[in-house]
C-alpha cells in the first residue's frame, strides 16, 4: 500500500456548494496471507448539481470502485473504505446502512454496465420497476405500475405497456440498458452513477442510449458522474473531466480544457489512442505502451513512468503532489513533474505514451 498522497482539495462545482464532495477516498482490499491491495487511492472530486462529471481511465484504474464506494456496496468482509463521501452535506461513509438503503434508489441512483446482470431475470420490468417505485414513494401498487409504463415511454420503449409484462431475455441490449435508466431515473434522484453504460452495445446503440441519459438528466437538472474509458463519450457529455490512473487523480479539468490543452502524459497518451475519422488511410494508431499492470508505486513518484515515453528520474521523487502545471493554469491540476504543452512542443502533440 502506497503512502497517503499530499491532501488536495478538489475543483469546486460552479455555483457554490458541491452537490457530492469525495475527498480522500480510498478503498484497501484485503484477503488473508496476501498483500493489501489499494484500488482506490487518496481519491478527491465533487459534483455540482447539475452538472455532468466524468471519471475516466483505463480498466484498473479504480473507477468502479470509486463508484461502489460512494453508493456503499462494496462488501463490507474484507474492504476497507476511507476518506469522506458527503452528499448534500450528509457523510455517506459513516451512515447506517438502513439510513444508505432508503437514500439509494431515491437520491442516489446507478446505471450499470452490464443490464442482463442487473436486472432480475425471473421478474417482469413492471415489477421491477414498480418495486422501486412502492419501496420509495407513496404511489399504491396501481399507481405504481401506471408510472412504471409511463417511464418505459419516456426512454423509448415502443409498447411500453406491453414490454412492462415481459422478462429481461426478451429485449434486446439497448433495451435493457434503457430499462436501467428508467429504473434510476425513476425516483427523480439528485445524483446518477452511470457506470460504463454503453459498454456492451454497439456503436449506433451507445449513441441513442447517451443522447437519452444526457437528454433526461438535462431536462430533470439531475447530476450524473460518468465513469467510462471512451474519451468520445466524454467530448460529448461531460462539463469536467477526473481521469484516474493506478486508483489516482491524475489530472482534473473542464472539459473544453481538457481536450485543447491536457497536461499529464497519461491522459495525452490516451487522446493518441482515440482513431481519428479525418486522419489520411494508413495513418498508424498509437496505444499507451504497456499495461496498467507496469507501474511505480505513488510512494516512490509517478505510477505512470515505466509507461512515459516522457518520464525521467525526476519523475521518481517519491510523492507528486495535484497541482496546477502552470501559471496560467487556473481549475486545471495535474500530477506530473513534466507536463504536456511546454516549450518542446503544443499540448496537441501526442505519442506513444505522452506528449512530445
Amino acid at each position: 500500500m502506497s503512502a497517503p498522497a499530499p491532501a488536495t482539495a478538489p475543483v469546486p462545482a460552479a455555483g457554490g456548494a458541491p452537490l457530492l464532495e469525495v475527498r480522500d477516498l480510498r478503498v484497501t482490499f484485503t484477503r488473508r496471507g496476501r498483500a493489501p491491495v489499494t484500488a482506490v487511492d487518496g481519491v478527491s472530486f465533487t459534483v455540482g448539481a447539475g452538472e455532468v462529471v466524468g471519471l475516466v481511465g483505463e480498466s484498473g484504474c479504480g473507477k468502479s470502485v470509486t463508484s461502489l464506494a460512494v453508493m456503499g456496496l462494496l462488501p463490507r468482509r474484507g474492504t476497507r473504505v476511507e476518506g469522506s463521501v458527503r452528499f448534500a452535506g450528509t457523510e455517506l461513509l459513516t451512515l447506517p446502512p438502513a439510513q444508505l438503503a432508503r437514500r439509494r434508489g431515491k437520491d442516489l441512483a446507478m446505471v450499470f454496465q452490464d443490464p442482463m446482470t442487473s436486472l432480475n431475470p425471473v421478474l417482469t420490468l413492471g415489477r421491477q420497476l414498480t418495486e422501486v417505485l412502492r419501496a420509495h414513494t407513496d404511489l399504491t401498487r396501481a399507481q405504481a405500475r401506471a408510472e412504471a409504463v409511463d417511464l418505459l415511454g419516456r426512454v423509448g420503449i415502443p409498447d411500453p405497456r406491453r414490454r412492462a409484462g415481459e422478462y429481461p431475455h426478451q429485449l434486446s441490449g439497448g433495451m435493457r440498458q434503457r430499462v436501467l435508466i428508467a429504473t434510476a431515473l425513476a425516483c427523480s434522484p439528485k445524483l446518477i452513477i452511470a457506470d460504463e453504460p454503453t459498454t456492451a452495445l454497439d456503436v449506433t446503440i451507445q449513441a441513442q442510449v447517451l443522447d437519452l441519459l444526457t437528454t433526461l438528466v438535462r431536462e430533470s437538472g439531475t447530476a450524473m458522474l460518468l465513469i467510462t474509458h471512451d474519451l468520445g463519450v466524454v467530448a460529448g457529455t461531460c462539463d469536467r473531466v477526473n481521469v484516474l490512473y493506478a486508483g489516482r487523480v491524475v489530472e482534473q479539468a473542464p472539459r473544453r480544457e481538457l481536450f485543447a490543452a491536457p497536461r499529464h502524459r497519461y491522459t495525452t497518451g490516451l487522446l493518441a489512442a482515440v482513431p481519428r475519422v479525418d486522419a489520411p488511410e494508413g495513418t498508424a494508431l498509437h496505444p499507451v505502451p504497456g499495461s496498467v499492470r507496469d507501474l511505480l508505486p505513488w510512494s516512490q513518484g509517478c505510477a505512470f513512468l515505466p509507461r512515459c515515453a516522457r518520464g525521467d528520474d525526476a519523475c521518481r521523487g517519491g510523492e507528486i503532489a495535484l497541482g496546477a502545471p502552470g501559471p496560467r493554469d487556473a481549475g486545471h491540476l495535474a500530477r506530473c513533474v513534466h507536463p504536456a504543452g511546454g516549450p518542446a512542443g503544443g499540448a496537441g502533440a501526442t505519442a506513444a505514451g505522452g506528449a512530445r
